[in-house]
This record gives structure tokens, sequence and C-alpha cells, in this order.
């Protein structure tokens, strides 16, 4: 894999955006790409930068602060404004970390209890900021996954948006692994569904939906996600 692959890549991602858009009556410019590029080297990850990329989404705290500081002098050195990147965290989050995350991130995808929420929350308000933030509902209802139960969600967000410092944009989800299409398209109508709830529990507008990954991104397009989370099909395999 090398810089040229990746924009090839990324091209390739857009255009299945835009065709799975297309398919399901919606706009492409309502489906924001959030590039995974947890344990990507900074050469490719930055190639995906120069090609346009904005939003990068990181699952591990202590690995994605370290970036973050890498990658400013990266930016500047490639042309790029400081503030061209928009740092998504989407991993599981330990409570002892939470503190680690504030002020850091645009938003943060993965609040899976009230405890971890009211951490951030915490932590938001000693740093006179905020936070926005997505609850992480366990969709596949997999014993592995974390997550809000589907039934307690909307309980869920009644609670967190009471919650000082933080913002709550909407619920993110992530289907069963190998799932066939009708049963993902169940599980992220599920949270569409959800989302509709908790807009009428708590008067908010909950405007995103972050589902699908690189080999369900379409089905959760069909279904109304508004980011979807990509690095496979961009980046290729792992280190």
């Amino acid at each position: 894999m090398d810089a040229a692959a990746v924009a090839t890549n990324l091209d390739r991602v857009h255009s299945g955006i835009a065709d799975a858009c297309a398919a399901a009556g919606r706009s492409a410019d309502e489906v924001t790409l959030v590039a995974v590029s947890k344990r990507i080297t900074p050469e490719l990850v930055l190639a995906a930068c120069r090609a346009g990329q904005r939003d990068l989404g990181e699952n591990r705290v202590q690995d994605a602060l370290a970036r973050q500081d890498d990658f400013r002098p990266l930016l500047a050195q490639a042309g790029l404004p400081a503030d061209h990147v928009r740092w998504h965290f989407i991993g599981h989050i330990q409570g002892n970390k939470a503190g680690r995350m504030v002020g850091r991130f645009d938003l943060i995808h993965g609040v899976d209890s009230l405890r971890l929420a009211e951490r951030l929350s915490r932590g938001a308000v000693d740093a006179d900021g905020t936070e926005s933030v997505l609850l992480e509902v366990n969709i596949s209802e997999e014993e592995a996954k974390h997550g809000f139960a589907p039934g307690a969600t909307v309980a869920a967000l009644e609670e967190v948006v009471r919650l000082p410092g933080l913002k709550v944009k909407g619920l993110m989800g992530m289907a069963r692994f190998g799932a066939t299409e009708a049963e993902l398209r169940r599980s992220f109508a599920s949270l569409r569904s959800l989302a509709e709830a908790g807009r009428t529990a708590t008067g908010l507008p909950l405007p995103q939906l972050s589902m699908g990954m690189s080999v369900d991104f379409r089905e959760a397009i069909a279904e109304g996600a508004t980011i979807v989370r990509i690095g496979g099909a961009i980046f290729g395999p792992r280190n």
C-alpha cells in the first residue's frame, strides 16, 4: 500500500457511498466518512488527508492522543492547516481514561454507560467546555460487545442529556460480523428507530447515526446512517 493506492481507494469508497445514497434516495452530502486510522502508518494517513479526507477515527485513547500530537507538524509540512483533521474516538473507553479525552475529540462515539457519561460530564465542566458524544447501543445484542441494551437506550438518553457539559448528537452501533443482508438491515433499522424514539422523548434533534463499516456501509446508509466508519477499504490490512 502506498499514497497513490490510498487516494484511489478513497475515491472508490466515496463512489460507493454516493451509489448507496442514490439507491436510498439520499444525498451523498448527508453521510460523513470517518477514515479509521488506528494502527495505520502516519504516511498513509497523511496521504488520505492530502487527498481531502478530514475525519479520522481512532479507538485507543493513548494511541489517539499520541497521534494527534504527532500529526500537527506533519499537517504543517504537508501544507495543510492545523484544523484540517476532525478527530473521532470510536473505541471502548475505560472510565479511568475519560479525563484524558476532554477537549481532544470532535466527536466521541462510544459512550456506553451512564457512569462513563458522568465522568466525561465532570471533565467537561472542570475544563469549562463541552463534549459532543454519541451513545453506543448494542444493536446486535452480543455479550462480547459494549453498549446500552436497546430496551434501555431511550431511558439512558433522557438521563445523559441532562448532564452538564455534554452535547448528545445521536447514537452509534455495530451489526454482527458475518450477518446476512436482511439481518444487517434489521439491526441498522433498529438503531434508527431508537433515535426516533429518543427525539420524541428528549425533544433534541439527535441528528447523527454512526453505523456501518467497510463490509456493511451500504446497508447502513440504506437505513439512515449519517456517519460511516471505514478503514480496511481505504488503508488495506493493518499492522
